[in-house]
């Protein structure tokens, strides 16, 4: 063994409080720093020969990087949709790295019967029924892609094809419809081999709505004649975080052959509500889900579940075949079940936050979100040279200038907010407006954060 892992070996214990204390003060720090880094980085550094040992990595990092860190994990960073990381999550995600499972099998370890567990009560919590089962990914992109191979799979059985053996030209020209995808959607179907332009957008309803218009869905599933189609459903859009009614688009399959992906990445923790359950009535009718536990259920990133009715093909599509692996069984092992092999056991930070705060810590993380985001929308309303893009319907107050909305000019607005270190929001454009969308998904933000946010709009001109 090299002479600095022996030592690092043996100074283990004390590596780990040096960690942790560094962790404990950065944390603690996060509601005041600034919210974003907008210097330039440092340039490279050669990769030394001899190594300094943790310790001297450790404090190289602080020295270096740690300044140019953002404060995403923080209060009042609302853009895109951000979740912090609750202590027990962080907790959890500590021990996946100490453990270091791979948790392809379950062969020699119970690890795998852990994520197990942990599925199934993601699934109690969004309302999903036994029928469907469940597999972590990375992200709302893997999950998106990985219900979407599972579809692809069931219009090769609708047809008569093996497109897992035969490729995905066998099915011929592919028809996928949505009112207002993610743009991860449009990438999942260009890995699939389905293609980008494959993507049908229906019209939504009038009003500057983002959710579908089930009729003119309806009316685009007739034109194709009886050919299966993917429809992806959205429950909580990025801009505005509209829900598509989903009882009503499954309903559809009376009529029309069409296998239902729901997005349902953030907007699906609706279901913890009982103010907002409403909006993801029928979730459970869905062949395949998509929810990101790195938004809103504030794990650490790297976390997020897809969900299916059809494990069998889900197996079809992803099986490993190796005499030292083994065939997939009734109840198959995970690398039978997404694109990786090996895999860390992301479902443990998941785990540890669920049983330390249960559904009713949850329910109140969401629930004041909710709230925050109305204050938001309120107080921006309120200011002159501001508008409101569209009523604040969750989680996300989607706004603009009032007058002269450009690009160029909301980008500026967004910079000059950045520029305060107060706080951070991203650029959209909803119903053909540029605008800034605000966020809320962090377990950490508060009233007073939200008058923070208000109070740096407010001081930026406009």
């Amino acid at each position: 063994m090299h002479s600095t892992l022996a030592d690092d070996l043996a100074l283990l214990p004390e590596l780990l409080r040096s960690a942790r204390d560094f962790a404990v003060r950065e944390l603690a720090g996060v509601a005041e720093r600034p919210v974003v880094r907008t210097g330039r980085a440092p340039g490279h550094d050669p990769l030394p020969v001899d190594g300094t040992g943790a310790e001297g990595a450790l404090a190289r990092f602080a020295e270096r990087w740690a300044p140019g860190f953002s404060g995403s994990a923080g209060p009042r960073y609302l853009g895109f949709v951000t979740g912090g990381a609750t202590p027990a999550s962080i907790t959890g995600d500590w021990l996946t790295s100490a453990y270091d499972q791979n948790v392809s099998g379950a062969a020699g370890s119970w690890a795998a019967a852990l994520e197990r567990e942990t599925v199934g009560w993601l699934r109690e919590l969004l309302g999903l029924g036994e029928a469907h089962s469940g597999a972590f990914v990375t992200g709302a992109t893997m999950s998106n892609t990985v219900g979407l191979a599972v579809a692809r799979e069931w219009l090769g059985e609708r047809l008569g094809v093996d497109v897992s053996r035969d490729g995905v030209f066998a099915l011929g020209p592919v028809d996928v419809l949505s009112g207002s995808p993610h743009s991860s959607v449009t990438k999942a179907l260009s890995v699939l081999g389905i293609g980008r332009d494959r993507l049908r957008q229906v019209p939504v309803l009038a009003g500057g709505r983002e959710a579908v218009d089930v009729a003119r869905l309806d009316a685009a599933l007739g034109e194709l004649g009886g050919r299966p189609a993917i429809v992806v459903a959205n429950a909580g859009t990025v801009n505005t975080v509209d829900f598509d009614d989903l009882r009503a688009v499954a309903a559809l399959r009376e009529r029309h052959d069409f296998w239902l992906h729901v997005d349902a990445a953030f907007g699906g923790f609706a279901a913890l509500s009982p103010a907002h359950a409403h909006l993801v009535d029928g979730l459970d009718a869905a062949d395949s889900v998509c929810v990101d536990l790195h938004k809103w259920l504030n794990v650490p990133y790297d976390a997020a579940v897809q969900f299916t009715r059809r494990r069998d093909l889900q197996t079809r599509v992803f099986h490993n075949s190796s005499p030292y692996l083994g065939l997939p069984t009734g109840d198959p092992d995970f690398l039978h079940l997404t694109p990786e092999n090996s895999r860390r056991l992301r479902a443990l930070p998941a785990w540890f936050s669920l049983l330390a705060y249960g559904s009713a810590g949850h329910r109140e993380i969401v629930e004041r979100n909710v709230a925050l985001a109305h204050r938001l929308g309120e107080g921006i309303a309120a200011l002159p040279g501001l508008r409101l893009s569209a009523p604040v319907r969750l989680n996300v107050v989607c706004f603009t200038l009032a007058d002269d909305p450009t690009r160029d000019r909301v980008a500026a607005l967004a910079d000059a907010v950045a520029a305060t270190g107060e706080a951070f929001l991203t650029p959209t454009v909803h119903d053909g407006t540029p605008a800034l969308r605000a966020a809320f998904s962090n377990w950490r933000t508060s009233e007073a954060d939200t008058d923070r946010v208000l109070a740096a709009l407010a001081s930026v001109p406009v």
